[in-house]
């Protein structure tokens, strides 16, 4: 058993990130999960159901009690705007505030329940299913509805099995989907880009480009017209083509010889602004930038001022 619970690590952190919006949180209730199970494993009963099907029944749990003393998590787009170029961001609120990026590598994207399965289908609907707004979404909906939802239709769990992991009947999980999936429709969530990735990966060589360049011109051009850019930890966003490059062109410089490097996040390509410790000094991250697609530009700038991923325990064994 111990080498089955350590190879479900990974979904584990996908399953409570969604659950809770934050990589830290995920990681410690994938932690947690792992830590009853191994110390309960005693009370596992293969007659009653499948090991995972157990597993998610404490990791579910684990979740709902993380939820039950939280405040929502929210977007910079969640707070009213008081941009303006030139002008000062404010204060940076907590950490606890934010729906928070979860590097790829930190968690399993799959979603077919075959685990040998890899269907591209799946696999694309497995990334729209972390994207940043979709977690804010779902950040909007009651614990419990949000893990029916992310069950049924992240995971494809059958509803009887749902319904057998949350002590609760077939005809409760569905009328908790239906209100779930009301919800996130009226949440009005913009649809998946039809850009490849090829075309995404492409417009962001160029960003980046454009970026360690100074080159405003060169960077707006990538945005379509109504693009929003945000900075968590500040409540600080703004909206439009024309607005980004005023304030880009009242900057502090601040930026001036910083560095991009790629990195995939939330489901799809996001970039590290890397700036040197000092003249001649090595480069580390400063800030992680997630981009939204529209129809043919770059619709979102998310930029993540500060943010370090928490270590993870890929390879983490079980206590003996």
């Amino acid at each position: 058993m111990e080498a089955q619970l350590t190879a479900m690590r990974g979904e584990l952190v996908g399953f409570a990130y969604r659950m809770l919006g934050s990589p830290f949180e995920a990681e410690d209730a994938a932690q947690e999960t792992l830590l009853r199970a191994w110390k309960h494993a005693g009370d596992f009963d293969p007659v009653r159901g499948s090991l995972r099907t157990w597993v998610y029944r404490i990791a579910t749990n684990v979740c709902l009690d993380m939820l039950r003393s939280a405040k929502r998590r929210a977007r910079a787009v969640d707070f009213a705007s008081t941009a303006a170029p030139g002008g000062d961001l404010g204060a940076p609120l907590p950490e606890s505030t934010w729906v928070l990026p979860i590097l790829d590598r930190s968690m399993e994207l799959g979603r077919s329940r075959d685990r040998s399965a890899a269907d591209p289908a799946d696999v694309a609907v497995s990334r729209e299913s972390v994207r940043l707004a979709f977690v804010a979404a779902l950040q909007h909906l009651p614990p419990r509805q949000r893990a029916v939802l992310i069950l049924r239709d992240v995971l494809c769990w059958p509803a009887g099995e749902v319904a057998t992991l949350l002590e609760t009947t077939v005809p409760s999980v569905t009328s908790a989907l239906q209100r779930a999936r009301a919800a996130l429709r009226r949440a009005d969530l913009p649809p998946p880009s039809p850009l490849s990735d090829a075309a995404k990966r492409s417009l962001l060589e160029r960003y980046a480009d454009a970026f360690e360049r100074d080159d405003v011109a060169a960077l707006v051009a990538l945005l379509q017209e109504d693009v929003i850019n945000s900075m968590p930890p500040f409540t600080w966003w703004i909206r439009g083509r024309d607005t980004v490059a005023a304030v880009m062109a009242a900057s502090d410089g601040s930026c001036h010889g910083a560095r991009m490097t790629f990195e995939s996040a939330n489901g799809g390509l996001a970039l590290w602004q890397e700036r040197p410790t000092g003249p001649g000094g090595a480069f580390e991250p400063f800030a992680l930038l997630l981009f939204d697609f529209g129809e043919t530009l770059i619709a979102g700038v998310t930029t993540f001022l500060g943010f370090r991923p928490p270590p993870t325990e890929t390879e983490a064994a079980m206590p003996g």
